[in-house]
């Protein structure tokens, strides 16, 4: 059977997400969803925060399990015999990306495969970025993450700004 890895900065995890991860369970023996720390980079949750979050979202899923890792992702392939990479794909944009990444993955990996997955159509948009602007403003987050998620982000929100309800868009 092949296990799958499915890797991403998930700041913060969103339904598009959980959709990726739910199609790849159906077709892989095991997936292991890597929450990717990258330290040149600062989030709105830290990587513990956003590992935790993803550990209860998926926790109903068997064959899924989570993980921080801060190296090469196909390393942590190697390490736990995963022979996929599964990236989800928006857009044109988000494609041609994720092709160069996997053309240096093939590089640093000849065994490891990627495989591209487009998006469900009901999350074409979700980008963190947005979610965390739209959050910021106190918008509805219910059609983009799920409800513990949208908790997480209010209450940072709030805790980073020191109150936010006296916001206007630009």
């Amino acid at each position: 059977m092949v296990k799958a890895v499915f890797a991403g900065s998930f700041d913060p995890p969103t339904f598009g997400h959980l959709n990726i991860i739910e199609r790849a369970k159906g077709i892989f023996e095991q997936v292991y969803v890597v929450v990717a720390v990258n330290k040149n980079k600062s989030g709105l949750f830290s990587a513990e925060e956003r590992l935790e979050m993803l550990r209860s979202l998926l926790a109903p899923w068997a064959n899924v399990s989570v993980h921080l890792h801060d190296r090469l992702i196909v390393e942590f392939a190697r390490e736990h015999d995963c022979r996929v990479l599964v990236r989800g794909v928006r857009s044109i944009h988000d494609f041609s990306y994720e092709f160069e990444l996997s053309i240096m993955n093939k590089g640093l990996g000849p065994d490891i495969e990627t495989f591209f997955m487009p998006t469900d159509p009901r999350y074409f948009v979700l980008r963190s970025s947005a979610i965390k602007e739209l959050a910021s403003f106190k918008g509805d987050l219910t059609s983009m993450v799920p409800p513990e998620v949208a908790i997480a982000l209010r209450l940072k929100m709030d805790a980073e700004e020191g109150g936010i309800g006296d916001k206007a868009p630009a």
